[in-house]
């Protein structure tokens, strides 16, 4: 039952995106579709966070022992696949980055992804992280189709490959011509396929969907229950007023 509401739902938000695009609202973006209550999903996550993001960005309002927690591992799995900074347990997420290193590479440091799901939204964090592109114009040598002219590097080229973009000239009501960017098609190949690539970036951003609200699985399965409580005392209420006015009628 659950598997056919995700791809209605994913399918809602592609024709959502497309009609975004369509309306001069950005570049479209893809249904991240995920779900925190997916362990493995998060242990990858968790992993793909650590040895690619973690060096720049912190999470600096989750701790490594409410990952190790919540993701079902042990101290030791913990400190062996998460925790190679040195680091205590119980310290926050924290980058591996000093400040005035990352202002000296980047010009700004690096953002705290610890609230970026909720603040952004998944899907576009997703779009974001599958949407780098080559551009010889800029000092990393790509762009980014979502968040253009950003300053961030392609970290994931060595997994998706490069991409070129795909450009098409418009003109408006005034008769000013622009260049849109229309797509993006392959340059050269990486180490995972297309869809090995998307269930990458899926992890990962169900990771950073788990670390903006930790107890997001509690607070859903909480709320099945309540709804259900609310139903049933609902039809109990129904029939002790329908007893009570028996007699009445």
């Amino acid at each position: 039952m659950l598997k056919p509401v995700r791809m209605l739902w994913a399918g809602l938000a592609l024709a959502w995106s497309a009609a975004t695009l369509a309306a001069g609202g950005g570049y479209p973006l893809e249904a991240a579709v995920t779900d925190v209550r997916q362990l493995a999903s998060l242990q990858r996550g968790a992993r793909n966070f650590v040895n690619y993001c973690l060096g720049c960005h912190s999470l600096q309002y989750l701790r490594y022992s409410r990952v190790a927690a919540d993701l079902g591992l042990s101290g030791q799995e913990l400190r062996d696949n998460l925790m190679f900074t040195g680091t205590r347990v119980d310290d926050p997420m924290q980058s591996a980055m000093p400040p005035e290193a990352a202002r000296g590479w980047f010009g700004n440091a690096p953002p705290d992804l610890s609230l970026i799901a909720r603040s952004r939204g998944l899907d576009y964090v997703f779009t974001y992280l599958k949407s780098f592109y080559v551009d010889p114009a800029r000092p990393t040598g790509v762009n980014n189709a979502v968040l253009p002219n950003t300053v961030m590097p392609h970290v994931l080229a060595g997994l998706q490959g490069l991409r070129a973009p795909a450009w098409e000239t418009t003109t408006d009501a005034a008769g000013q011509q622009h260049r849109v960017l229309t797509g993006l098609r392959p340059a050269s190949g990486g180490t995972l396929s297309a869809e090995e690539f998307d269930a990458f970036v899926r992890d990962t951003v169900n990771f950073l969907d788990y670390a903006a609200e930790p107890a997001k699985a509690q607070r859903q399965a909480l709320g099945v229950l309540v709804t259900l409580f609310l139903v049933l005392f609902t039809v109990l209420a129904w029939l002790l007023k329908r007893e009570y006015w028996r007699d009445v009628h």
